[in-house]
């Protein structure tokens, strides 16, 4: 029993042992890379085990970018992999400006990808340009008619300006602000309507791609609508405030008037009432004057004779010119 034990302990310590050494290492990455003529150390691959990386991630390209003709070293490879780029990714983007004659090299292609842009997605893009839209951009000419215009911006992405570039939130919001004034700069909105391309030009030769990561290659109108009319809007908003101050002025004004007349009611109240309290003093002050003889009998009479004939001559006026009788006319006498 323990002559069987001994021999089956040692081959399982055999291919324990086995195992851990193929694991450290990765004999079938080494004789793919030998077959494709790509030279790679076991000490290397070793050593990619103890710092954690997996060699595959990092051979695997390696085969691929030497295939393509690129002179990429595994020491490039295995720092981009430890400071978090996507290794096999550049590899593509490499590959695809090497066969595109775009010039690219490692460092760049590398800074790219570990400033989170899609380094592949930009070589494609300067091989094959973006269409981008842009949003319904509504401005106002100078005769007050709105216009709302759409456009489709033809990008190219900039590798050189890719690590700090401004993205395409920046070139659509440039283009908008161009087509708001290059419209608001026009006399009339017809004019916009009959030469679209205008804007085109307008906004292309303002160089709006400063800065960013693209290269913009056209700007082409999609579409042109007529919207409200702000200028009409923007008077009848004007007329109907200068409409209310003009009512509060009035309304100011009539109320000062009521105030003013109030006032004046008041006032004549006051005075009607003096002129009743003074006329009610006259018959003492004649009592007065006739007892202590400063006026005669015949002085009284002749005042009243006068005031007795002015309220006559204020009755006759007051009722107008007298109207004949008719029954009084004389009648002609019949033949």
């Amino acid at each position: 029993m323990l002559g069987i034990i001994g021999p089956i302990f040692f081959m399982l310590l055999f291919i324990i042992g086995i195992s851990v050494f193929l694991h450290f290492v990765p004999l079938g990455l080494w004789i793919s890379a030998i077959a494709a003529g790509v030279r790679v150390g076991i000490v290397t691959l070793v050593g990619m085990r103890l710092r954690r990386v997996p060699p595959a991630k990092i051979v695997l390209p390696l085969i691929k970018a030497n295939k393509a003709g690129l002179d990429v070293t595994v020491n490039q490879l295995e720092a981009h992999y430890l400071a978090g780029g996507n290794v096999d990714r550049v590899v593509d983007a490499l590959i695809a400006a090497h066969r595109a004659e775009i010039p690219l090299p490692f460092q760049r292609a590398a800074a790219i990808d570990l400033a989170g842009r899609d380094v592949l997605e930009a070589v494609q893009m300067s091989v094959n340009p973006k269409v981008i839209e842009t949003p319904i951009v509504a401005a106002v000419a100078k005769n007050g008619i709105e216009l709302k215009v759409k456009a489709r911006v033809t990008v190219r992405a900039n590798i050189d300006r890719l690590v700090g570039g401004a993205g395409e939130a920046t070139v659509l919001a440039r283009v908008g602000e161009g087509i708001i004034t290059t419209v608001g700069s026009s006399v009339d909105h017809k004019d916009v309507l009959a030469n679209p391309d205008h804007i085109s030009k307008t906004v292309l030769a303002k160089g709006l791609d400063a800065g960013t990561a693209f290269e913009i290659l056209s700007i082409d109108i999609a579409d042109i609508d007529v919207g409200r009319n702000i200028g009409a809007e923007l008077m009848t908003d004007q007329a109907e405030a200068e409409k209310r101050i003009a009512q509060a002025k009035a309304e100011e004004r009539r109320a000062m008037a009521v105030a003013n007349e109030q006032e004046m009611k008041a006032y004549t109240q006051e005075m009607q009432a003096k002129v009743v309290e003074a006329q009610a003093e006259v018959p003492h002050a004649l009592s007065i004057a006739l007892r202590e003889g400063r006026i005669g009998v015949m002085d009284y009479y002749n005042m009243n004779n006068i005031t007795a004939d002015t309220q006559m001559r204020e009755t006759i006026s007051k009722s107008g010119p007298a109207v004949a009788n008719p029954s009084t006319e004389s009648k002609e006498p019949r033949r």
